[in-house]
């Protein structure tokens, strides 16, 4: 049986089909809205998809994606420079935001330490954090990583250093199930999560 030589649609819902989330129906949904839809939408996705790594770089302070540098938060001098929430990535600090509960500034880690995956805390911007929280005389961290095994060692290896420096470190408590993902969290329950936070330690 010879095999057959992908086509346009194909090669696009291979693509597609990447995405986090997406499977192979749907991406073959979105291929063919994207084909009924005017060539002009076509052709400006295509744009802000060629010119996205262009546009939007990250935050220098931070490590949030941004389009200025610093970005937005990082620059807001009415917010509060003495307390950090460290979250896992930059889709994070998005999310928090919207929770409008949290005033602070925030450090993204890049990532969370798991040996079996072979990520290590060097792989991580630990280092960046500890210089913020000695460069800026930061009084709380607030570690916002997911309640998973993952988080929860990255968590105790953060707070084990942070002590070291006599910093407060809390961590986002009631409202968030055991496994789950910040990034399916309410903001209601976010919002709970910040003001019951618990001191580690």
């Amino acid at each position: 049986m010879i095999a057959r030589e992908l086509n346009a649609i194909d090669r696009l819902v291979a693509l597609l089909s990447k995405l986090p989330g997406i499977g192979k129906k749907s991406a073959s949904r979105l291929a063919y809205h994207i084909l009924d839809a005017d060539t002009s939408y076509a052709r400006s996705l295509a744009e802000q998809l060629e010119s996205l790594h262009e546009a939007i770089k990250r935050c220098s302070v931070c490590g949030s994606w941004t389009e200025t540098d610093p970005c937005p938060i990082c620059a807001d001098i009415t917010r509060d420079s003495r307390t950090i929430c460290v979250v896992e990535r930059a889709q994070d600090v998005h999310i928090i935001e919207e929770s409008r509960e949290f005033n602070g500034h925030f450090h993204v880690l890049g990532g969370l330490i798991a040996p079996l995956e072979g990520i290590s805390p060097g792989d991580l911007t630990i280092g960046q954090l500890l210089a913020r929280v000695k460069r800026n005389d930061v009084r709380e961290v607030i570690l916002a990583m997911n309640p998973t095994v993952e988080g929860d060692t990255t968590a105790l290896y953060l707070q084990k250093l942070l002590k070291e420096e006599g910093v407060e470190v809390s961590r986002l408590a009631s409202g968030l199930p055991v496994g789950g993902d910040l990034e399916y969290t309410d903001k209601l329950t976010l919002s709970r999560s910040f003001r019951g936070r618990v001191r580690m330690g």
